[in-house]
């Protein structure tokens, strides 16, 4: 069996690691990886194949930014030669970037199977570009692979087929649970002991220049008590330059490039708490047992909130403050740390279940031509 994977963004190369590694030494099946560059920054994509062990990819697309439209059709025109090259019996593909839909959609026009590694979530907003990549990829896909309950609940009720869906857990966790160890090691020097870890990227929330502006404020505000670090994806880096530039090190906000994975897993794990916009934080910090605060009016991982440590603040910057201040409060009074959460099947053996459901169908092969229309 021949199984590509696509990647293009950070969060794809954390869950597809464990996939990769899963099905490395596997006699009866070859591996093709394929990254779309969608994420080309060095910061944000060629240190995360170092850290995360994941081999340099066959393909490179270097596609690049650009709409979600350009993106999207870029990915496509470059991918269908090499899917017609090597055609695959399943292509794998991962969460809810322009890579994943563009990836489903040139399969489904080939007849090539697709396995949705992380299926099933919704934020049930459609004006968020990622809600309808999830959708539209899944409705595409052949094997829909959930971490959660409410992931299978969501595709039963948009129609799929009850056998097209296997629960199998948070791959995203695999990787997080083999890294940890490691992680402790690359603890940046000159840390405080005691800090907020902030991260935005959401155009949504950084184009907004306003918003980005006051929200900076408010982060100085409460940095008087408790110190603040914002490792700054590239997005947001453009955004604050329009807004006349960064503050310098030594502050109590601490505006710093963005980090590999390793070193900011270790700040994760040692937060007092975590502002994010980010998907996969909420699930890391609900795993760590880390307050996290999402800077969103909703959340495609409900989990995260109904069993989880994480809380949606929305964007009133009022409401931001308000609650981090009582995290800081509810912190100060607890006699004790706060547990790591444990949900269903989010124990690090996630991707072990997709290889052992991938080998079970190892008789499918779609290698008896590729459809044309």
């Amino acid at each position: 069996m021949h199984i590509l994977h696509v990647v293009g963004a950070r969060p794809n190369f954390m869950k597809a690691a464990p996939v990769l590694r899963a099905l490395k030494n596997d006699p009866e099946i070859d591996q093709t990886l394929v990254h779309t560059g969608q994420h080309y920054d060095i910061s944000m994509s060629d240190v995360f194949f170092e850290q995360l062990e994941i081999p340099q990819p066959h393909f490179n697309l270097a596609v690049g930014a650009g709409s979600h439209a350009e993106q999207t059709a870029r990915v496509m025109l470059a991918l269908e030669p090499v899917l017609e090259e090597r055609k695959p019996d399943v292509v794998l593909v991962y969460g809810d970037v322009n890579s994943t839909v563009a990836a489903a959609l040139v399969c489904s026009k080939l007849g090539i199977r697709v396995g949705h590694v992380e299926a099933g979530l919704r934020s049930h907003d459609r004006t968020m570009p990622e809600e309808i990549n999830r959708l539209l990829t899944d409705q595409l896909s052949d094997f829909l692979f959930t971490p959660s309950a409410d992931g299978d609940e969501n595709l039963l009720h948009e129609g799929v087929d009850s056998t097209r869906i296997h629960r199998v857990g948070n791959v995203m966790i695999d990787t997080l649970v083999r890294l940890l160890p490691c992680a402790d090691s690359r603890f940046p020097a000159g840390t405080p002991p005691v800090y907020a870890l902030v991260t935005l990227h959401r155009p949504s929330n950084v184009d907004d220049l306003p918003w980005l502006r006051d929200m900076l404020a408010t982060l100085t505000d409460f940095s008087r008590e408790l110190r603040v670090i914002f490792p700054v994806h590239p997005r947001t880096q453009l955004r604050l330059q329009d807004l006349g530039g960064t503050r310098r090190q030594g502050e109590r906000l601490v505006i710093m490039p963005p980090l590999p994975y390793l070193e900011f897993l270790a700040l994760q794990r040692r937060a007092t708490m975590v502002i994010t916009d980010s998907g996969g934080i909420q699930e890391e910090t609900t795993f760590l047992g880390v307050p996290c605060l999402t800077v969103r009016e909703n959340t495609e991982r409900p989990i995260t909130i109904t069993h989880g440590t994480n809380q949606l603040v929305g964007r009133d910057l009022k409401r931001i403050l308000a609650a981090a201040m009582s995290i800081l409060d509810s912190k100060a009074k607890a006699s004790e740390p706060q547990q790591p959460v444990h949900i269903p099947l989010w124990d690090g053996y996630a991707a072990e279940r997709i290889a052992a459901i991938l080998r079970r169908n190892s008789t499918f092969s779609s290698r008896q031509g590729l459809r044309r229309n």
